[in-house]
């Protein structure tokens, strides 16, 4: 199994003192992450995409570039690129030229987003979001294959033979789906036979089996091999050297940010702080904790879902603590992936 990082370049005032952090200063701090994620051996490092405040990733394939002169064997993929909003021509030649940059290091993962605010920005309906994203998938893997495609759709201009460059160093560039919790997104992913990446950011692991079972059975009918139907799983976590240490250093941050979220979305006014206690707990899809707790919630994941191939922690909440960060993120590395390994033998 893969281990990894996705971060949305979060930027928000400190909760303590309400001052915020220099954009070009949180920028430069997710860079260095990134270098200690690859010095940490982990396996890949993702940027997500949003059009918000909050966010400073609305262009992750320049944030990956950046990230790419800095490393030397970290994967580098978006987490996710919002293709229903994206033209389709330009994505692939990003990717693609991150891709020579990194000397075969890029993968990308495309979804529908989980905020809105992109497809009014670059003057798309809101309510095509899906027949979008089938459209511009399909044209995009057509791109993969071909350097000269031909191609008629409803959304985008024609293209009638032109020549897409440059090509990706890899032979095939790696593109996965990014999926939330919608079982027709789980059945086109596994019909196509592409990799699967399932958001888990609430609830239990358990509660996704069945989606992540009819994946598998669409990939099944369609024909793909087993082994080809990849599951990635991206979960909010977080590693300090206890669990107490752990909780205290991502709660204040999570709160903002989950409470910023919620009261948007008109989600339940409950206790923060117990739902949030609860969802660190061994039945909540939190992997926050000690390199011990972490590892072992790490396989209870993996085997919740019928095995995984990738996990991806989303830690971007703790920003405010570079040397805490920093420290997770080389505790990810070298304490709990060696005891992923350990227990996973062991089973």
């Amino acid at each position: 199994m893969e281990l990894g990082i996705d971060s949305f370049a979060v930027t928000l005032p400190d909760p303590e003192t309400d001052r915020s952090l220099p954009a070009a200063e949180r920028m430069a701090r997710l860079l260095a992450e990134v270098e200690v994620a690859d010095r940490a051996g982990l396996d890949v490092f993702g940027i997500g995409e949003h059009h918000r405040a909050e966010f400073l990733d609305a262009a992750p394939a320049v944030i990956l570039a950046a990230a790419a002169a800095r490393t030397s064997r970290i994967r580098l993929t978006s987490a996710v690129t919002v293709l229903s909003a994206a033209d389709p021509v330009r994505v692939f030649q990003e990717f693609a030229t991150l891709d020579l940059i990194a000397k075969g290091r890029a993968e990308i993962v495309v979804g529908r987003g989980s905020f809105g605010e992109a497809y009014p920005l670059f003057g798309f309906a809101a309510e095509d979001y899906d027949a979008l994203f089938a459209e511009k998938l399909d044209l995009l893997l057509t791109l993969r294959e071909r350097t000269h495609v031909t191609w008629r759709g409803r959304f985008r201009p024609p293209l009638t033979g032109q020549g897409v460059y440059p090509r990706p160093h890899q032979e095939t560039l790696p593109i996965w789906i990014g999926v939330g919790g919608t079982p027709a997104s789980f059945a086109r992913a596994g019909t196509l036979g592409l990799p699967l990446m399932v958001a888990i950011i609430g609830g239990s692991f358990q509660r996704f089996r069945p989606l992540v079972d009819l994946y598998r059975e669409a990939g099944r009918q369609a024909g793909h091999a087993p082994e080809s139907l990849k599951v990635g799983v991206h979960a909010v976590g977080f590693v300090a050297d206890t669990d107490g240490a752990a909780q205290e250093a991502f709660y204040p941050g999570w709160a903002q940010l989950f409470g910023k979220i919620g009261a948007e979305r008109g989600w339940p006014n409950t206790n923060q702080r117990e739902q949030f206690e609860a969802m660190c707990g061994p039945y909540g899809a939190y992997l926050i904790g000690a390199p011990d707790t972490v590892a072992a919630k790490v396989v209870t994941a993996s085997a919740a879902l019928g095995g995984i191939s990738r996990l991806t922690f989303q830690m971007s909440s703790a920003m405010q603590e570079p040397d805490a960060m920093q420290r997770s993120i080389s505790l990810l590395g070298t304490e709990v992936i060696p005891r992923v390994k350990a227990l996973s033998s062991a089973s």
